[in-house]
């Protein structure tokens, strides 16, 4: 907002999404803390409030709803937060074939494919939902300690891991939808 009027000012670009939602630019992020300050901007900046102001307010008021949603979202959910973190240092994410190395994951995730693929099962996909949650949790854990140790490449290799896993949530999400 400027000062003086009080006018809606346009958001800067590129703006450093742990600043913006008042995070300190950490891994580990105090998620409460982090939607507090969410509701907070969205109370201040919501076009609803901006209904009866110039449209270019308007504008600007949709513009920084969005990039607060994006922010939330971004640093809410621990893949695209260290994906974002090693964006911030610098370092580009890992390609699918930087995982190829590790020829056992590689095998864990095509079984657990192939068991995606067979015909819908509720005991089976309870069992994989349960393995993925287990193996996010532990690759959350593997992904704070590289980070904490300030080894993004090893960051790196976790959250492609990471990438895989959220893959498999999503195939796993489109095969409950009762069709």
């Amino acid at each position: 907002f400027c000062p003086g009027c009080r006018a809606l000012q346009p958001p800067v670009p590129r703006p450093d999404l742990f600043r913006l939602m008042d995070c300190e630019r950490s891994f580990r992020i105090d998620a409460q803390q982090l939607q507090r300050r969410f509701r907070s901007l969205q109370r201040a900046v919501h076009p609803d409030r901006f209904g009866q102001r110039p449209p270019k307010e308007q504008y600007y008021s949709e513009q920084h709803s969005s990039l607060i949603n994006k922010a939330y979202q971004t640093l809410l959910n621990p893949l695209s937060r260290g994906l974002y973190l090693l964006e911030l240092s610098g370092v580009e994410p890992a390609q699918e074939t930087d995982c190829d190395a590790d020829s056992a994951f590689l095998m864990e995730i095509m079984e657990i494919n192939e068991k995606l693929a067979e015909p819908k099962n509720e005991d089976v996909l309870e069992e994989i939902e349960t393995l993925i949650k287990v193996k996010q949790e532990e690759l959350t854990r593997e992904v704070t300690a590289a980070f904490e140790r300030d080894d993004l490449q090893e960051a790196k290799k976790f959250l492609a891991k990471m990438k895989y896993f959220a893959n498999l949530e999503d195939k796993l999400k489109a095969k409950k939808i009762p069709s």
